[in-house]
């Protein structure tokens, strides 16, 4: 696609138009002559429509930068991940009787499990898998926590 410039008159003092496409942006400007008998100002009207077949003339001022960088704070989600086993949710799925496939996701199963902890003498509440359960009563509630990295302590 082939872009072409109409001529438009550009009053002095003009930093100089780009073309994009079916507009023209111009980054420091006072005033911008679309043709000789009216003279617009951008800066009060922010974009002007011309005449000529529609093209579009805007102006952008630039954002001030003092004002310093604070992150948005975000809530913390508890995700839906098992952290003793690493299970999180399957993308699987969902067929039809007519075999129409759509996309779903299989959760892992996760229970809010308070667990006796033989070294500290107290039980610590959980959020596991109930794969991660039934791996807690075969090895020991130390070990599983051991192989996975997690410090009871904090719990």
């Amino acid at each position: 696609m082939a872009t072409t410039a109409i001529g438009v008159g550009v009053g002095a003092g003009v930093g100089g138009g780009v073309l994009l496409g079916n507009s023209i942006c111009f980054r420091k400007t006072q005033q911008l002559s679309i043709s000789k008998t009216s003279l617009v100002s951008v800066s009060e009207i922010g974009f002007v429509t011309s005449q000529l077949s529609g093209i579009r003339i805007s102006y952008n001022p630039p954002k001030p930068l003092s004002a310093p960088f604070s992150p948005a704070l975000q809530p913390v989600i508890a995700r839906r991940i098992c952290p003793f086993t690493g299970k999180k949710a399957n993308r699987a799925n969902k067929v039809s009787f007519s075999n129409h496939k759509t996309k779903k996701l299989q959760f892992v199963n996760l229970q809010y499990k308070r667990v006796w902890w033989e070294a500290g003498k107290r039980y610590v509440k959980l959020r596991l898998s109930t794969k991660a359960l039934k791996t807690i009563e075969k090895n020991g509630l130390d070990a599983v926590a051991k192989k996975a990295g997690i410090d009871l302590r904090k719990m």
